[in-house]
Formats: structure tokens, C-alpha cells, sequence
């Protein structure tokens, strides 16, 4: 392990799903550094990130972005200023978990940190012996446990979490929901990207075999997917409660952990069910599974679409996610035709 580290800069400017894979490195992290001063490079809206996983993560300093990264608009002049403050502040430890390295390996060796470790694509010439080779058929996951375990840090377990707080849970009890603990199904049609999205009408059609066998359908998604969760109302039959907008990250996982289920696509939703321990079916429509899927597969199964988009499976995999021990046909059917 290395020694000397006081002060550690992690690069992992994305989104909620890929810093919730990355909790179980963070953890590892300060299990192995308890007394350093940990930092998260991040897009702004990380900061609800960095403050309940604030046992990890002391700090959070906000990446501005850079040509060729397509999670947030380049702005030139806030990253001259950026760099010249990451230079400045004389880090020890430098982690690169933004990706396989092509773009971003030239900016965190600029940083100069006493050590510079992460990933590079296969074939180039790592930057120095900490640099590993990007992992490409491990979970998402494995693959950043990889790199620590690559500069000497052990790794305890791949467990997820998010914790809860009173005011999360004050929050949950505020939404006076017409049902009780475990009484309903969340669906959660939105993704981060459209390539991700399954489409509502089949969303629609699973909400409604789930209604007409007696759970209370909840609709989840951010203010950005009112529309799609309205898309999905049109289409049901029965009735569902939705909430779209009307949730905190806190009080949506609140949601999640006390309902019996979570449909969903492969998105950030999927880990915090997979950290709450809430039973999931995850519909992946990038063909990327292998990368994204939760781990513990008695709680949560996992579907490529790209595979094998099949109504009738998705029935049946249903039926066994919430105890059903035999499967009748259903009445609900999805009015397009799969792709």
C-alpha cells in the first residue's frame, strides 16, 4: 500500500448510478487511509452525493468539464482556474475513475500528485506502474475495486449502499401514501439516457398485471420525466400514484426501500435498490448487463432486452420477483409491438 497519503483527489465527474458503483472503492479507500483528507472531482450536482456519504468523502470540487466528455458543457476559463487550484493543492494520492483514460489521463497527471494511479486503454504505455489497463468484461463494481487492489489497497467486500436519514424518512411519511410498507410496486420508467429507456406502453403493461393482482403501482422519476411518467399513466388501466417530481434523492429511497419492488431500466435507481436491499426487476436496453447489473441476483433480476424482448418472460420473472409460485396469462398486454 502506498505510504504517506494525507490528502486524496478521486476524478469521477458522472452521474448518480456511476458514483453509486464506486461507494464500495470509496469505502475501501478510507478504510485504508482512515486519517486522510478525501476529495471527490464532480459535477455539481454531486454535492447531495458528498453530503450523505460524507463518512467517505470530506470534500467535493466541482470538474468543469472538458472537450470529448459528454456529461457537462465545457466552460474554457472556470478550467484554467480548476487545474491551476488542483496544482496547488499538492495532493498525494491522485485516483483517475473517470474512465478507460484516452481523454482525461493527461489532465490528472498535471495535478502532480506524489502519486497519479487509473486506468488506461489497452495497448497504450502507462503513464507510470499505478496505471492499469481499463477492465473492460468487469462489473462496474470490480472494475474500481480493481484499481485499488492494483496500488496495494484491500478490498473488503462489493457491498452498495445509501444511507437513510430522519429527515429522508420524514420526508417518505410526508407523501401519505394510500398504502402500507411493502403494499406496493415503484415503477421507474426514466434512464439517463434514451438508448437506456424501455418504452412506457410496456411499463404501462407490467403496471397493470401488477394492479390487477393487487399492488398499489407507485410512478417515480425526477421533475425532467413528469411527462414520461404521465406517458405511462395514459396507457394503464388501473389506477397509479404518481410522483414524478415530488421526491428528494433521500425520500425516493425511502420510497424504494419500503416498497416490495422496483421495476425499472438499468439506471441509478436500479443501485439504490441494490443498496437498500429492495427486490428489482431491471430492464437493460444497452446490451451492457454484464457491467451494470446488480450483483445479488436472488433479490434483483436482471433482463437484456437487446436479447431477448420478451413480454411473456418479463410476466414470468415478475411472478417470481414478489413469491408467485404459478403464472396465469395476463390481461394486461402492451399495446405496441416489441422491438
Amino acid at each position: 500500500m502506498l505510504q504517506d497519503v494525507q490528502r486524496i483527489i478521486i476524478l469521477r465527474a458522472l452521474k448518480l448510478g456511476d458514483l453509486l458503483c464506486t461507494v464500495p472503492a470509496f469505502r475501501a479507500l478510507r478504510l485504508a487511509y482512515p486519517r486522510a483528507h478525501i476529495t471527490l472531482a464532480g459535477l455539481p450536482w454531486a454535492a447531495i452525493f458528498r453530503e450523505r456519504f460524507s463518512h467517505y468523502i470530506d470534500d467535493l470540487v466541482i470538474f468543469p468539464g472538458f472537450a470529448g466528455l459528454p456529461e457537462k458543457e465545457p466552460d474554457t476559463f472556470a478550467f484554467a482556474a480548476f487545474m491551476q487550484k488542483q496544482r496547488q493543492t499538492h495532493y498525494d494520492l491522485a485516483l483517475q475513475m473517470q474512465g478507460d483514460g484516452t481523454i482525461i489521463n493527461d489532465i490528472v497527471m498535471q495535478w502532480n500528485a506524489k502519486y497519479t494511479a487509473g486506468f488506461m486503454p489497452a495497448g497504450e504505455r502507462p503513464p507510470s506502474s499505478l496505471f492499469t489497463t481499463y477492465p473492460e468484461d468487469l462489473h462496474e463494481i470490480n472494475r474500481h475495486l480493481h484499481l485499488l487492489e492494483h496500488i496495494g489497497v484491500p478490498v473488503p467486500n462489493t457491498m452498495l449502499e445509501f444511507p437513510l436519514t430522519s429527515a429522508d424518512k420524514r420526508a417518505f411519511e410526508a407523501l401519505a401514501l394510500p398504502a402500507g410498507d411493502y403494499e406496493y410496486v415503484c415503477i421507474h420508467p426514466g434512464a439517463s439516457v434514451p438508448e437506456r429507456q424501455w418504452p412506457a406502453a410496456y411499463f404501462a403493461a407490467i403496471a397493470d398485471y401488477l394492479a390487477s393482482e393487487g399492488w398499489k403501482i407507485v410512478l417515480t422519476g425526477t421533475a425532467q420525466e413528469k411527462n414520461l411518467t404521465a406517458e405511462v399513466k395514459r396507457y394503464m388501466r388501473f389506477p397509479a400514484i404518481d410522483l414524478a417530481g415530488g421526491t428528494s434523492l433521500g425520500c425516493m429511497a425511502q420510497l424504494i426501500r419500503s416498497s416490495r419492488a422496483l421495476i425499472c431500466n438499468c439506471t441509478g435507481v436500479s443501485h439504490i435498490a441494490a443498496a437498500t436491499a429492495t427486490p428489482s426487476l431491471v430492464i437493460s436496453m444497452d446490451g451492457e448487463p454484464h457491467r451494470w447489473a446488480p450483483l445479488l441476483q436472488h433479490l434483483h433480476c436482471t433482463i437484456d432486452w437487446t436479447r431477448q424482448p420478451s413480454m411473456e418472460y418479463i410476466y414470468h420473472r415478475c411472478d417470481e420477483l414478489l413469491g408467485r409460485t404459478t403464472y396465469r396469462q395476463p390481461t394486461a398486454r402492451p399495446v405496441v409491438t416489441p422491438c
